[in-house]
């Protein structure tokens, strides 16, 4: 398929290697997700930039979003995550991404 970007989920092991990925589909964007909505752990500053770094070994920054993995929807009537744990974790992308944008430009 011809698409400028995929959104994939990254924030938990069952996800794989990113280099699956990055090897094959490195001339898109790709939003990668980082925080998984499905637990009340906030994810770490540091996990989040190890995941992105990752990333950039095969896309440019420019080619590189930060996401939640899918999204604070809800299943079956229930919500996956109180509004709380869902802005902690939406906040816990900014910092990061902050910083990787000074890193990288």
């Amino acid at each position: 398929m011809r698409v400028d970007q995929f959104v994939l989920e990254y924030a938990t092991p069952r996800a794989g290697d990113i280099d699956v990925v990055g090897r094959v589909l490195s001339d898109r964007e790709l939003g990668l997700g980082v925080v998984n909505p499905r637990t009340d752990e906030v994810e770490s500053v540091a996990a989040i930039v190890a995941k992105a770094e990752k990333a950039l070994e095969f896309y440019r920054p420019n080619q590189l979003f930060l996401n939640t993995d899918c999204g604070f929807g809800c299943f079956a009537g229930r919500s996956v995550n109180v509004e709380e744990v869902a802005y902690r974790k939406l906040c816990a992308i900014v910092e990061p991404a902050q910083m990787l944008r000074r890193r990288y430009g």
